[in-house]
């Protein structure tokens, strides 16, 4: 494979100081101790990763089940997140794997859709995807290879407007089912995080094109999500969604931390895009404030709808670090949040270092933070969390997600949007075209201090199917 060399060389690097690291402390203490804790972790969770060797499937983690733990929409979380490791620490030895991975899984119509996983696929695996293009997109991820003649941002276009194919308003006045097929168990579930990847992708697609279509498919998703009252509008709390059978008028109040996570991040996105709307002021408050009380008691990040009962799934063992890392990005985009988020952001990384002290290396992540339990350690779930945990803690060193006109390396395909509600007015300009030189636009930099199955209802919608 193309991407052995460089993953190779990383991996040799780092073994180099293994020992030493295992016999040591992880520390958090300084940016310089930061980076070396956050490349021991990236190395923990990559030696976990097989796709780049012979004989593998670029792009996932071992499995699907049985054959192994991991569904493929945990290795988009993954990539997503490396993504962001790369623009905070520079260290690039992962990259070409991240562009092998993100290739080989797009898919023939370069819509994240893989034939063989199209068939077991749901709007949130197709959307964790997705979001690592976008994530690439704004953090100036090297472009797609020449020869694809693809942009990060095209093949994000492409998966939003197959999003506003599927908006069903024969069911509930509207929304996502969380399975694609039909015939799939789960396919009569409308779920918070289908839809609030739709509400996030939109958010960012507006601020990063400036296309007010991308901010009207957002708004009308947060108001449907508050409609059926997935998002409550007396506490600001994400509910894990319905079936349509009943209008979704039953709602499943089980909360997980990535359905409020990925509501944070697309709120703090059109609080940028809108220049400060008090509106989404206020959502993104609530939405932080309910999240805080709901999965940070003691200030340490904790899934309270499984941990407890120590039933979480492996790929539950992902949220805390896609919180953490979601949290910390709707701190560049809405600087008022700082100064809730990033004091719990810190104390909960502090604590997630502290339990890697696991597995025959005396370093292996464990999944529980906090005083309830222990554990297993050194699964990827579990690396991946504490990773995004101490790297985020880096958000202050770095502006915010680039723009197509403030740094993004990626442009628009030029299609977006068109799904039934009429074609885009390219001349309609956005929050993010004003914002490069405004306050919005100037928030990143400003900033001071500091997956086949559901990834915020696998457990649930399971359950209550």
């Amino acid at each position: 494979m193309r991407c052995t060399l460089s993953f190779g060389v990383a991996l040799a690097a780092l073994a180099v100081v293994e020992t030493a690291v295992a016999k040591s402390s992880f520390s958090i203490d300084s940016s310089a101790d930061i980076k070396t804790t956050a490349a021991a972790i990236a190395y923990d969770l990559m030696s976990l990763y097989k796709g780049n060797q012979s004989g593998q499937v670029p792009g996932i983690l071992p499995g699907p089940p049985p054959q192994g733990l991991y569904y493929w929409g945990s290795a988009g979380t993954m990539w997503q997140f490396l993504i962001d490791y790369w623009y905070y620490t520079g260290d690039s030895s992962y990259n070409d794997v991240i562009m092998q991975a993100l290739m080989w899984q797009r898919g023939d119509k370069d819509n994240f859709m893989p034939a063989n996983f199209t068939n077991t696929m749901g709007n949130d695996d197709q959307g964790v995807w997705a979001t690592a293009a976008m994530a690439a997109a704004e953090r100036g991820f090297p472009n797609p290879p020449a020869d694809t003649k693809l942009s990060w941002v095209s093949m994000v276009e492409t998966v939003f407007n197959e999003y506003v194919e599927r908006w069903d308003t024969k069911t509930c006045d509207g929304g996502l089912r969380w399975q694609i097929i039909p015939f799939n168990n789960g396919y009569n579930y409308k779920n918070s995080v289908s839809n609030g990847f739709l509400f996030s992708l939109s958010a960012r697609l507006a601020r990063y094109t400036g296309n007010k279509t991308y901010a009207d498919w957002a708004e009308k998703t947060w108001n449907w999500a508050e409609q059926v009252a997935f998002i409550d509008n007396s506490t600001s709390a994400v509910y894990d969604g319905a079936h349509v059978e009943t209008s979704c008028e039953k709602v499943n109040k089980v909360q997980f931390s990535m359905n409020n996570a990925i509501f944070v991040l697309g709120a703090s996105y059109m609080y940028n895009y809108t220049n400060g709307d008090s509106k989404w002021r206020t959502r993104t408050s609530g939405l932080i404030d309910n999240g805080v009380k709901a999965f940070f008691p003691k200030g340490i990040a904790f899934e309270a709808s499984c941990e407890k009962q120590n039933r979480c799934n492996p790929d539950m063992t992902f949220y805390k670090g896609v919180t953490h890392q979601w949290w910390s990005v709707a701190t560049t985009l809405a600087p008022f949040t700082s100064e809730k988020v990033l004091p719990v952001l810190k104390t909960s990384a502090a604590a997630a270092v502290k339990s890697c002290n696991g597995g025959s290396s005396g370093r292996l992540c464990e999944f529980s933070w906090s005083d309830e339990k222990g554990g297993k350690s050194g699964g990827a779930g579990e690396e991946f969390s504490a990773l995004a945990a101490v790297t985020g803690l880096l958000v202050g060193e770095k502006g915010g997600p680039f723009t197509a006109k403030s740094g993004g390396g990626s442009g628009s395909g030029g299609a977006g949007g068109n799904g039934g509600d009429g074609k885009i007015d390219n001349s309609t300009s956005g929050g993010s075209d004003k914002g490069k030189d405004s306050a919005a636009g100037k928030v990143g930099a400003g900033v001071v201090g500091l997956m086949v199955v559901s990834v915020g209802t696998m457990l649930v919608s399971v359950l209550a199917l």
